[in-house]
């Protein structure tokens, strides 16, 4: 039987962590038994006995929890990792704390109360061993307001339409759309609303701190039945149709864009030819290729289109124009 269709899984998640080494410490307990004092049905608990075989601290067989309650007895192995008490070292310490503190002050959060528990009690594990991680500022926020991602998620939780006011960096001016809200997810230290574009007539991620405006509609958000969410299990980059597809020649040191990026094609260039990869990106904002390129410092350059070319010819020699100036100042 599976859970109950209330239960969250960090529900399930927080039941799981305490059964498993209270079952380590009972090694035999009868089925029936271990469910009443668990709190569980016995039907409830065989479900939970069977994702055990799913976790452990590996993915190979033997890296995973053993359990076998066939008898009507439970024998609960190889969990010895998850039964013993957690042992943090300093660094591991300091970096969960930084962690917290920094998750604490993400926009919006829901278990802000479930931080600011176990933050407080590593902070008091830790006492004085804590002290650096004072010293260290992390942050997860990308600049969208609090009220802004409230109104976001109160407009999904209603099945409400939104009209948002959305800029476009690759042409440089905001579009107005009316969307219905599917998911707000964060990724990659960025708020993301995923809905039904009515302008686009299809599904669209829209990055939060692009948003100018986002006004709830009085008008029912319910997507219509071909909206599909985006598998963004690999980021949220998918070029679209409209797309600018630009060719840039990579050198040895900077043929990871390869890796890093999804490319249309890619051809390795021969050693005597100098080496690296010829390869083709979509892209719908220029101004993040001007970014690469400058980070690749010369080991990569724009060959097609044209105008792309020319483009970034001219930013470079903006950029470089200041130099002399700034010499200058320096000699004076």
């Amino acid at each position: 039987m599976p859970p109950a269709p209330q239960e969250t899984a960090t529900a399930r998640l927080a039941r799981l962590l305490t059964m498993v080494p209270w079952l380590v410490n009972r090694q035999g307990i009868d089925l029936e038994e271990a469910a009443a004092d668990l709190g569980v049905s016995t039907e409830q608990l065989e479900a939970d006995l069977q994702l055990l075989f799913l976790c452990g601290y590996g993915q190979m067989p033997d890296e995973l929890i053993e359990a076998d309650w066939e008898g009507g007895r439970v024998f609960v192995g190889n969990a010895d990792s998850i039964a013993r008490p957690l042992r943090l070292g300093v660094d591991e310490a300091v970096t969960l704390i930084v962690g917290l503190r920094a998750l604490r002050e993400v926009p919006g959060l829901d278990e802000r109360d479930a931080v600011d528990r176990a933050l407080a009690k590593l902070e008091a594990a830790a006492g004085e061993a804590a002290d650096p991680a004072s010293r260290v500022l992390a942050e997860v926020a990308d600049g969208t307001s609090a009220d802004l991602l409230a109104r976001a998620r109160t407009a999904l939780a209603t099945r409400r339409r939104v009209h948002l006011r959305y800029l476009v960096p690759a042409r440089d001016e905001a579009t107005e759309r009316d969307v219905d809200p599917m998911r707000v997810v964060g990724i990659d230290g960025r708020w993301y609303l995923e809905g039904w574009c009515h302008r686009a007539e299809d599904t669209r991620l829209f990055r939060l701190d692009r948003v100018e405006e986002l006004t709830v509609l009085d008008v029912d958000g319910t997507p219509p039945p071909q909206a599909a969410e985006r598998d963004l299990s690999e980021g949220t980059f998918r070029p679209a149709p409209d797309d600018l597809v630009v060719t840039l020649r990579l050198l040895p040191g900077a043929t990871w864009v390869s890796d890093y990026y999804p490319v249309e094609s890619l051809e390795e260039v021969p050693a005597t030819e100098g080496g690296g990869q010829v390869v083709r990106i979509a892209t719908a904002d220029t101004a993040w290729l001007h970014r690469l390129l400058r980070r690749l410092g010369g080991r990569g350059y724009v060959t097609e289109p044209a105008d792309v070319v020319a483009e970034v010819r001219e930013g470079a020699a903006a950029a470089l124009a200041g130099y002399p100036a700034a010499g200058a100042e320096r000699e004076g």
